[in-house]
């Protein structure tokens, strides 16, 4: 038979895990919104989440109460003004650097090439962050450099994410990557992705480049997924939706 202290520790076991599972369901919900929501309704909601009306509708009261959820008039859902704050917070929590530095060493690890983050600014484009290269012999950059907006990779991807009309910039658009060979330097190859911040902002540009000599357009294709699933990392660490890159990688990996 059960001591009342082995009883009363198995109840707070067992209220804890109903209180996490709880939780998990109330991020389920949450996370059924994706940016091009403006509301969903509660057939919606359970089929995105998999959970039962009844179970959504329960834990729909507390995040009503606290306002991370509204119920509008004709019944449909949308994110509360509670998520906004947590946004906000969230944002003057993060620094760049933070979040970007560790993503470009990993990837400049995976491809023993530099890899750098470029900012637009104006008609120009400013190198922010910079990891180099492993090789003695590398594309070499500082960060602070200022370089053309319409010629390079990482160009190329600002301008085309920025509004740019016309090819190649539409294509960039649907492929979440350019590809460059001389294009700025003859001797410099370059691939580049986008890295977004909450609401679709164009954040930068993420860009793997070396010596064309060594780092050709074989190379570079390889090196697409990587690079994608870096800068959809970067995407998701600031807070937005990386679901564009994700697909894109998975596309760049499945090309010839």
């Amino acid at each position: 038979m059960d001591s009342p202290s082995n009883s009363a520790d198995a109840e707070i076991r067992r209220t804890s895990a109903e209180g996490v599972a709880a939780l998990d369901r109330a991020i389920a919900i949450l996370d059924a919104f994706t940016t091009a929501d403006r509301s969903l309704s509660l057939a919606e909601i359970a089929a995105r989440t998999g959970l039962y009306k009844s179970t959504i509708l329960r834990l729909a009261h507390s995040l009503l109460r606290g306002r991370l959820l509204e119920r509008l008039d004709d019944g449909r859902y949308r994110v509360g003004p509670a998520t906004f704050r947590l946004g906000a917070l969230y944002q003057h929590s993060v620094v760049a650097v933070d979040i970007l530095l560790p993503i470009m060493r990993d990837l400049s690890e995976r491809s023993w090439e530099s890899v750098a983050f470029y900012v637009r600014s104006g008609d120009v484009r400013t190198c922010l962050y910079r990891v180099e290269s492993k090789h003695p012999i590398r594309y070499t950059i500082r960060e602070g450099d200022v370089l053309p907006l319409l010629v390079g990779s990482g160009g190329r991807v600002l301008a085309a994410f920025s509004g740019q009309p016309g090819e190649p910039y539409e294509t960039i658009r649907k492929t979440c990557n350019c590809l460059a060979v001389g294009d700025r330097d003859p001797e410099t190859a370059g691939v580049s992705a986008p890295v977004f911040g909450p609401g679709r902002v164009l954040l930068g540009a993420l860009t793997l480049a070396g010596p064309s000599t060594r780092v050709d357009a074989a190379f570079l294709q390889r090196m697409k997924r990587p690079l994608l699933e870096a800068a959809a990392r970067a995407t998701r660490a600031f807070g937005e939706d990386a679901s564009i890159l994700e697909q894109a990688s998975v596309a760049a990996d499945a090309m010839p």
